[in-house]
This record gives structure tokens, sequence and C-alpha cells, in this order.
């Protein structure tokens, strides 16, 4: 990995991606598989649609190894992150350096859907409702299965290609 003063996505010609940077997120880290497979990645293209059940809905990387495992075994887990876990969403997101891999950053607790982040005070356990290609990404709809809402008090939102302080 190179560190450079530039940007780091230099694309100031594409009006959707800048678009889509000026949206902004909350930051959501995506896991599935067990002890043997696993995949997690870093996700902020996502939302949350009421109904019985409900349901979350995320454009996925149709090349990242979470998205196929989330797709062949059907389910997986999302955790949403705080202003603390910034080192592990850039890790998760291949960003930012891992050594051991970004598995060895923090606690896990396994569960029948997915590895869920021991630390995460907002998750869900997800099963794959459909899914589909839109543009570059796979649209993958899931329904809520099991949700726990916690204390959010510093959560980790991300803005125009950076992490926005949660008292901006």
């Amino acid at each position: 990995m190179t560190i450079h003063s530039g940007h780091p996505f230099p694309t100031p010609d594409d009006p959707v991606r800048r678009l889509r940077g000026r949206q902004g997120g909350t930051v959501s880290l995506w896991t599935a598989g067990d002890a043997d497979e696993r995949a997690g990645l870093t996700v902020t293209s996502w939302m949350v649609a009421g109904g019985e059940p409900g349901r979350v809905l995320a454009l996925l990387d149709p090349d990242d190894d979470l998205t196929e495992l989330l797709l062949g075994t059907g389910r997986g887990v999302v955790q949403l992150l705080g202003w603390d876990d910034r080192g592990l969403a850039d890790a998760f997101a291949g960003t930012a350096p891992a050594p051991g891999g970004p598995w060895r950053t923090t606690e896990w607790v396994a569960t029948d859907h997915g590895p869920r982040l021991a630390g995460a005070t907002s998750w869900a356990l997800v099963t794959v409702e459909t899914d589909v290609e839109v543009g570059w990404s796979r649209l993958v709809t899931c329904t809520l299965d099991e949700v726990v809402v916690g204390a959010d008090d510093r959560p980790l939102v991300h803005r125009r290609g950076r992490y926005v302080s949660p008292e901006a």
C-alpha cells in the first residue's frame, strides 16, 4: 500500500460517484459464514425498510467474497459500527493493513447466520430474500430475522470519502 496526498479515488469526472458521496450514511459491517469460511465487508450503501418482516437492502460489490458467501449461504449479520471502529471499517474495506487479517482485530460471537462483532451494540441477523444486478453492484434484499438496537452515542458516519465526527 502506498501512502500519498492525492485523492484515493480520483474520479472527479464521475458525477454519479460524487452525488453518492454527498449522500453519506452510517457505516455497517456485513458478515457471513462460519469458522471454516467467513467473509466481511464494510457497507455504507444500505437502508432499512419497515414491514412484517422488516427488510434491509444493500448495494454490494458483486466481486467481493462477502457477496458470494452471503448469497451462497443465504444468511448474514449486519452490525452498525461506532466511531471507535474506524480501523475495523478500513480493514474490512481493504483500505488499511490488518496484520493476520481483519478477523484478528477484534472479538467475534458465532451465530447460525455468521460471525457477529462482540462489541456491536446494534446488529441484525438477516436472510437473503432477493438479489439483482443494479449498475456495478448487487442489490441484495434481506429479511430481518432478529434485531438488537442499542446505544449509538458515537455512530460511525461516512460522507464524501471520509469519516465524519459524530459531534459534527
